[in-house]
């Protein structure tokens, strides 16, 4: 990919919106992020256990989804390559649960962006939702990125 193609602090405007592709949660998803993350709940991971709760059956992790989303919103279409720089942090919020077979996609739209006091780089806060296949809202906060800027201030000469 040209440079001339890639994505950079720039070329995002406050508003702009972009849906990913969906993705299904499967139980093996579930599995593999307990294994990783060392959360066996039993509202994970216990079926008898998960029909005793509001939600009447095993549910995924709430970080599960947040982290499917992570990787949804890399595989945006038709976007080049983001000159995307640092991860800043987020706030987030859980409001329903999402259950194996639920397919999931995430919009993110630009919700501010400033210049840093660093030459070349701005930081990009992006509001996004994690939304199922019924159009329900799952999960959703903001993210704050750091990009790259395409004309970058020369550094100082002393």
């Amino acid at each position: 990919m040209d440079a001339q193609d890639a994505i950079y602090f720039e070329d995002l405007e406050v508003g702009q919106e972009t849906r990913s592709p969906a993705r299904t949660v499967t139980e093996a998803d579930i599995v593999n992020f307990a294994g990783i993350s060392g959360d066996f709940h039993g509202l994970h991971m216990d079926a008898e256990f998960a029909r005793t709760t509001p939600f009447g059956q095993r549910i995924a992790h709430g970080l599960l989804g947040l982290s499917i989303a992570s990787g949804l919103v890399t595989r945006l279409p038709d976007v080049p390559m983001h000159k995307f720089v640092a991860f800043l942090g987020l706030t987030w919020d859980f409001r329903l649960p999402l259950f194996i077979g639920d397919t999931i996609h995430a919009v993110q739209t630009v919700s501010e962006k400033r210049a840093t006091k660093k030459p070349g780089l701005g930081v990009v806060v992006y509001d996004v939702k994690v939304v199922n296949q019924n159009g329900d809202v799952c999960q959703e906060g903001q993210w704050k990125t750091m990009y790259l800027m395409r004309h970058a201030a020369p550094p100082d000469s002393e």
